[in-house]
């Protein structure tokens, strides 16, 4: 782990929390919110490893016994909350690890620091529990509430909290990160940045991962030849991607992207702001083959079916109408 300096974005939430620290105006709670990848967990980390740091500087100095600690993942007054249940964080769980444990003065540092990770799986229960705690903490306690949707988290929670929102980090952020840290080609790592949509987190999953080029493989033969495929071969299909629920979304964004390609193809013959360069030729001939109107049709099939999944509608039902609507337009 490197420190602040090396965080790719993110610069208003580091400038704060750098302020903060300099300041001495340090909160006693802090909400970061931000999907899933978007680096919450690093900078909640790098916030903690820093107030904890033996040089009292605004960066973790990563030499000093504290920093060794937390970055071995010793620290013994930061402390990680942990749950049993994938989903949900219970009532117990947070009164055992930081409502009981909060009493108990640091033993090493100047601060006892928490860190409620997926702290949108708190049940209302334990919210309600640790809403007495952030309330009335001691001095020297500091909760750092890590939510994918701070929104779900109890008003008289986030009330009590400094709120800081991740935004999307740009594309050209991303794809350097990748060049330069992961050593990705340029043309993938372009592709890979579209797709993150800003997320770091994401872009790394993607540009590590062989099941996800397996997917973009699968998906762009879908998108590119749903078109002229029988109904029986597009039942197969469906069927296919029926073993791959869990990559769905990552199918949908797929097509979403390809689509809009073709749209931007039509309307400016331009291929610099195309996503799938290398697809020229396909989406040259798609976007011959359909009027605006169908293409516009295609990509708000796409949204739909995501909405619909997401509501648990019939899998193949929902996929079945969302290849018609491909091959109609």
């Amino acid at each position: 782990m490197q420190g602040f300096k090396d965080v790719a974005g993110h610069e208003d939430i580091i400038s704060h929390l750098q302020n903060a620290i300099k300041m001495n105006k340090v909160s006693h709670a802090y909400i970061f919110g931000g999907e899933h990848g978007s680096g919450k967990k690093l900078l909640a980390s790098l916030f903690a490893m820093t107030l904890q740091c033996e040089t009292h500087g605004i960066e973790p100095c990563m030499q000093c016994m504290s920093c060794k600690k937390a970055l071995s993942k010793n620290h013994p007054d930061i402390i990680n909350i942990t749950h049993e249940k994938p989903n949900s964080i219970g009532i117990e769980e947070i009164r055992q690890q930081l409502i009981d444990d909060v009493a108990i003065r640091p033993y090493e540092s100047r601060y006892k620091i928490y860190i409620v990770n997926e702290a949108q799986k708190m049940t209302l229960q334990a919210q309600n529990a640790l809403l007495k705690t952030i309330e009335e903490p001691p001095s020297y306690a500091i909760i750092l509430l890590l939510a994918d949707n701070p929104d779900s988290l109890l008003p008289t929670i986030s009330s009590r909290c400094v709120i800081l929102n991740l935004k999307p980090v740009s594309d050209n952020l991303v794809k350097s990160y990748l060049m330069e840290r992961m050593h990705i080609p340029d043309y993938q790592a372009e592709v890979d940045a579209s797709f993150a949509q800003g997320n770091i987190g994401k872009a790394v999953r993607i540009a590590s991962s062989e099941e996800y080029g397996e997917v973009m493989e699968n998906a762009l033969r879908l998108a590119k030849y749903a078109q002229n495929m029988q109904l029986y071969e597009l039942i197969d299909a469906i069927k296919g991607m029926t073993a791959e629920k869990d990559n769905i979304q990552d199918y949908l964004d797929i097509f979403s992207m390809w689509f809009r390609d073709v749209l931007l193809f039509k309307a400016t013959r331009e291929v610099d702001t195309l996503v799938f360069k290398q697809e020229l030729n396909a989406i040259r001939e798609r976007a011959q083959r359909s009027s605006y109107e169908g293409l516009e049709r295609i990509i708000d099939a796409i949204q739909t079916a995501g909405t619909r999944l997401k509501a648990n509608v019939n899998f193949e039902l929902t996929m079945e109408l969302l290849f018609l609507t491909i091959k109609e337009n």
